[in-house]
Parts: C-alpha cells; sequence; structure tokens
C-alpha cells in the first residue's frame, strides 16, 4: 500500500484506480511511525537524570517536525504526479497536535493543559479524513 493518498482529483478517469476512503486517509494523514519514535524519545529523556530534559524536549519535537515533513514528501513521491504538499502539511500538523495532546515539550508553557491537545487531537484526527488533496 502505498503512503500517498489517492483521491482522483486531478486524474483521468479511466487511470484513477481505486480512491482512498475516509478510514484510508486517516491512517495514511497520522505519521504513526514518528508518533511513536517521539514516544520511544520522551520515555528515555523522562528517565534520564541529570539532562536538561526540557530543552532535549523542544529540540526533539522540532527534529520530529523536521522529519515528518522531509519523511512523509520522500513516501509519497509517485511519478509523475506532482508533490503530495497537502498530505505532507496535514501530516507535519498531525504530528504537532499528537504531541501536545500527550505533553511533551507544551507542559513546559504556563498554562498549557494536555487536555487542549487531545481535544484538538480528536477534532484534528476526525476532520483530516475529509480531506481530499488537490494533487490526487
Amino acid at each position: 500500500m502505498s503512503r500517498r493518498i489517492v483521491s482522483g482529483r486531478g486524474q483521468p478517469l479511466l487511470s484513477a484506480g481505486p480512491v482512498d476512503g475516509y478510514f484510508d486517509k486517516v491512517v495514511k494523514y497520522i505519521p504513526a511511525d514518528v508518533i511513536a519514535a517521539w514516544t520511544a524519545a520522551t520515555g528515555l529523556i523522562d528517565g534520564a537524570v541529570d539532562v536538561p530534559s526540557d530543552l532535549l524536549l523542544w529540540l526533539v519535537f522540532a527534529v520530529g517536525a523536521i522529519f515528518t515533513a522531509i519523511w512523509t514528501f520522500r513516501q509519497t513521491q509517485e511519478p509523475p504526479k506532482g508533490p503530495a504538499v497537502t498530505q505532507t502539511v496535514i501530516a507535519t500538523g498531525a504530528f504537532v497536535i499528537w504531541v501536545a495532546a500527550l505533553g511533551g515539550p507544551f507542559a513546559t508553557l504556563g498554562g498549557w493543559s494536555p487536555v487542549y491537545g487531545s481535544l484538538l487531537l480528536i477534532v484534528y484526527t476526525l476532520g483530516v479524513g475529509l480531506v481530499s488533496p488537490p494533487e490526487g
């Protein structure tokens, strides 16, 4: 299964093939592999002694967001189609929201609660499946 979302938009009718449904799009929009790496990294950081954990969390978060964008962009390339920009942006946003829901570096911000991230995660996850990327 390709990681690229097939929406059928921008493709000739005869060559479109099977189009991804709601569930397929949700699965392809959520970067589960990077979120799993984030979860492992935060476990290591939280268990470490005498390390600047807040700084490390922000650093790993930034690296994770950049990696998500690059990884998704590369994994969704299918010549001769153009780049899957919409999917890359949505997947990167999903990583940010997952991190916010799990606490992570956002817990260091005054007035922030993981409840906000969790509520946003619910809305975002349910909503992204409705998005059909124009890159098709």
